[in-house]
């Protein structure tokens, strides 16, 4: 009786291909990943502003750019919101900007975790913040930025990279946080 040959090469063949094609991908992930984070280049984005237009990082290029991700919904982006819209008033005519982005799902909708959407420009004025504020309903940013949650912010220097990262709210009007805005801002002028 004659053995029929096997087909085990093949199918390891092919299991091997796929855990390659696999790794491959996962590996480019990690690569966007580890570019997300101080002293790599911060990532593109575009989201809508509350009149209607796009907008991206691309518009604040060469500026010292605040940029913080946040939700309506978020208790702790409200707190900090007051103290962002203090340092925008301390670095008024400065080279800086600060781009809130918002991830709420549109008004009268529910994110895919279950978050309500926030009417943003209601939230914005009984804040009275002044500062840029983009909406991102379907939360690109997060996937672009890899954030954990809301708030998180971004400090971009007017060369595109990221020189802090900061998860959680933060009392962004502290001495030592506008001490630093304009150490950047000088440094990067010499």
């Amino acid at each position: 009786m004659k053995r029929k040959p096997s087909n085990l090469p093949y199918v390891l063949s092919g299991v091997a291909a796929l855990a390659v094609i696999i790794a491959a991908w996962l590996g480019q992930d990690w690569l966007e990943a580890r570019s997300v984070r101080p002293g790599g280049r911060a990532p593109a984005f575009e989201a809508t502003t509350l009149d209607g237009q796009t907008a991206g990082l691309a518009d604040f290029e060469g500026q010292v750019v605040l940029l913080n991700i946040w939700a309506t919904w978020c208790a702790p982006c409200r707190i900090e919101m007051p103290s962002m819209e203090r340092l925008y008033q301390e670095m008024e005519g400065e080279s800086f900007e600060i781009v809130a982005v918002s991830v709420d799902a549109p008004s009268g909708q529910f994110d895919a975790v279950g978050n309500p959407g926030g009417n943003i420009r209601a939230f914005a004025d009984s804040l009275s913040l002044t500062f840029p504020i983009l909406h991102d309903p379907e939360g690109r940013i997060q996937r672009i930025y890899q954030t954990t949650g809301v708030p998180e912010s971004f400090i971009v220097g007017r060369d595109g990279v990221i020189y802090r990262k900061l998860i959680g709210p933060t009392e962004w009007d502290r001495p030592e946080y506008v001490d630093f805005f304009y150490r950047l801002l000088e440094e990067e002028t010499e």
